[in-house]
């Protein structure tokens, strides 16, 4: 069975996480993807926040599977000439350095058209063309500047930056969809083009029910936010809290035995009332006027979940869930990591799974999010540093002589 990019080369020009966790979906998907790295250091997070001596982080290895490793160093002469032919026999190229990198080492778009016009050029970039273009971006930077920070987090509280790595990967994934796009279209028209994100616009893309509130604010109150309707609105949409963004009632309640995540997620809609208060054993307002319809409940929501929350503080978390669910009422516990990279089912799909390095041995990991029917994947270990170097400049030309003359001269 051949895998859905099979035969796809990349050019893996990127580093840290945004840029490497667009590549390692392709390589998931089946595409080749050579990672380049400067001899001696490799990608920086090979270094960052390492839980074993000399071995490459969890940061690194979690972030790179399914690829083949290449020390290259483009500042010689050597370098430049691998980096061309390079160049030449990939399809895609994807690099995440800061603003004008590759222009300056000589290969601006308009001359990497000139060398394979049908390549196809993605980056990643802190911000899109204006007045902040040329800065710098980090995660939590583009969580700020993209509406997640001011919209996340409690009303009395600073802004909140979300553990969920929106910024990095959530720039990666939109990404993705960029080159398979490009690369469909390229099908029709046998030319590359740019494909650009832009780590502000992917945030505010996955914020986009905070700019649908912006401008339902203008109007009035925004009722299912927790300010209403005894708080105050400003002029731009609060922080929420707890609240759910889709119009239906939700909160966080505690469970027993009452640890720092022993918490469920409960969501009242309307058809769920009358289940829910037969289930706490408040049977007399399943009916009752003042209670049984959202209009009525509008002003005491705190009231209704305290009243759900009586309950739950009674059962573990998934015990709620159980019983929630055979009433159609939705809910969700609150996962810690450790849950997660235990739980039996997301091993069997391949969500999370247990990979074989040859240094660090078993280390755990997430697996490939997109799931397809004819294009299985397999997670392989990330690249030893230059792990790959000879065996990829032998595969588009290179001879011993040429490899060894290229190492002398520092490109390699």
């Amino acid at each position: 069975m051949t895998r859905a990019l099979e035969g796809v080369r990349i050019l893996d020009m990127t580093h840290v996480q945004s840029g490497p966790s667009c590549t390692q979906i392709l390589g998931w998907l089946g595409a080749d993807v050579i990672k380049i790295e400067l001899p001696g250091r490799g990608d920086i997070t090979r270094s960052q926040l390492r839980d074993l001596p000399d071995v490459d982080s969890l940061y690194f290895t979690m972030l790179n599977c399914n690829k083949r490793s290449l020390t290259l160093n483009t500042k010689t002469g050597k370098g430049k000439e691998i980096f061309r032919k390079l160049i030449d026999v990939c399809d895609i190229m994807v690099e995440n350095f800061a603003p004008g990198a590759l222009d300056r080492m000589g290969f601006s778009w308009a001359r990497i058209q000139e060398l394979n016009p049908r390549l196809i050029y993605a980056s990643v970039k802190g911000f899109g063309p204006g007045a902040y273009e040329n800065f710098k971006v980090y995660e939590n930077v583009a969580q700020c500047t993209g509406g997640s920070a001011s919209t996340t987090g409690f009303d009395d509280r600073p802004p909140m930056v979300t553990g969920a790595q929106i910024g990095d990967s959530g720039s990666g994934i939109h990404l993705v969809a960029g080159i398979l796009a490009a690369l469909l279209q390229r099908e029709k028209t046998g030319r590359g083009q740019r494909v650009e994100v832009a780590m502000q616009d992917a945030v505010l893309n996955l914020c986009r029910v905070k700019l649908r509130d912006q401008q339902r604010l203008a109007h009035g109150p925004l009722k299912e936010y927790p300010q209403y309707p005894n708080g105050k609105f400003g002029e731009a949409v609060p922080r929420a809290g707890d609240a759910s963004g889709g119009g239906q009632p939700g909160h966080v309640l505690q469970c027993a035995p009452g640890g720092p995540n022993d918490y469920i997620y409960v969501v009242i809609q309307p058809q769920a009332w009358a289940p829910l208060m037969e289930i706490i054993g408040r049977e007399d307002l399943m009916d009752d006027p003042e209670w049984s319809t959202p209009r009525a409940r509008l002003h005491k929501l705190e009231d209704c979940f305290h009243l759900i929350e009586g309950w739950t503080v009674t059962k573990t978390k998934f015990e709620v869930m159980e019983i929630l669910n055979a009433h159609n009422v939705p809910c969700g516990p609150v996962l810690s990591m450790k849950e997660l990279a235990e739980d039996a089912s997301l091993r069997a799909t391949g969500t999370v799974v247990e990979v074989e390095h040859p240094e660090r041995g078993k280390f755990l990991t997430v697996g490939n999010p997109i799931k397809l029917s004819d294009s299985p994947t397999e997670v392989t270990h990330s690249p030893l540093l230059g792990e790959h170097t000879e065996e990829i400049l032998r595969e588009i030309g290179y001879g011993d002589n040429e490899i060894a003359a290229a190492r002398e001269d520092g490109a390699i």
